[in-house]
């Protein structure tokens, strides 16, 4: 990797600022949004003072080859990468980690498709037995295959932490007709997208999704099947009973373990190898889900 630096924050004057997120900043043009992924990284709920290189570029490419790999079964607000002449003063900032969407309403839920048992969903197992309701068999070990995948909604707490509700509380909170419409399009996502990676070596364990309205209909929104909304392990590698390696932050998340960091902020600054190592995991899990190099990024370092 070049000594190319990390994309912090972004700023563009006379473009009014739609909302500042962990990750993305968002602008407001009128009835479109423009979305920026900067290299920002959050773990543990907070935001680190050094982020990864080239990160943002991944997150928006992966997401726009997922947002057009569905375009003919699932709706979403996305509608390009390409920025118009408008933009022309910013293109360097922005190219590559920037995308056109329609605005939409969102929907104040966190939608989680669980196909393995991991990460909070296996806490929550060894606890109770069951996962955000659902009781599960007994027996099963960390990062086993569930019988079959869970739609487990989440929202945001006091703390800032996603918390898993039920589906019941779920239809509390928006009706009984859109709950099972976000159930069934996460499932749905879920299924064929763990289909398609698992064939390209791929297992998707679990993913984030977010939905808002457009047009009275609902849409997928924000991003789509990506290292930081998404758990990707190497299928060969897989094996039950213990964590697995995969395709995100898990380098940052075992380095801040490890330094003792009480996870408040604020957060240590992250060693360059640690930052060389997970850039390249993501990168790799665009290149390995799309057969192509990452643009503007593995073209820039030939």
């Amino acid at each position: 990797m070049t000594g190319m630096p990390a994309v912090l924050s972004v700023e563009l004057p006379g473009i009014p600022l739609f909302r500042r997120g962990k990750v993305r900043e968002v602008f407001d043009l009128g009835d479109q949004l423009l979305l920026v992924a900067t290299d920002r990284l959050s773990a543990f709920d907070v935001v680190l003072p050094n982020g990864i290189p080239g990160k943002g570029i991944v997150l928006t490419q992966l997401s726009a080859f997922w947002f057009e790999w569905f375009a003919e079964r699932i709706r979403s607000h996305y509608l390009t990468t390409e920025l118009p002449e408008s933009f022309d003063a910013y293109r360097t900032l922005l190219e590559g980690r920037s995308m056109l969407v329609r605005k939409a309403e969102r929907i104040a839920v966190e939608c989680v498709a669980r196909g393995y048992l991991a990460g909070s969903a296996w806490a929550e197992y060894r606890a109770t037995g069951m996962v955000a309701g659902v009781r599960l068999p007994s027996g099963l070990r960390e990062s086993e295959r569930l019988p079959e995948p869970l739609f487990t909604p989440a929202i945001k707490s006091d703390t800032g932490h996603d918390e898993n509700i039920t589906f019941d509380a779920l239809v509390r909170q928006v009706g009984q007709e859109v709950a099972e419409q976000l159930r069934a399009r996460t499932l749905e996502i879920y299924l064929a997208a763990e289909r398609y990676a698992r064939e390209r070596g791929l297992i998707i364990a679990d993913t984030k999704l977010e939905f808002g309205w457009l047009d009275g209909e609902i849409v997928v929104i924000d991003e789509l099947l990506t290292p930081d909304s998404s758990r990707f392990w190497d299928a060969e590698r897989y094996q039950p009973g213990r964590p697995q390696p995969s395709f995100d932050k898990q380098f940052v998340r075992d380095w801040l373990i490890a330094s003792g960091w009480n996870q408040q902020p604020p957060a240590p600054a992250l060693p360059p190898d640690i930052v060389e190592k997970t850039a390249e995991k993501y990168r790799e899990a665009y290149r390995r889900l799309t057969g192509r190099p990452v643009p503007y990024l593995d073209v820039r370092e030939r």
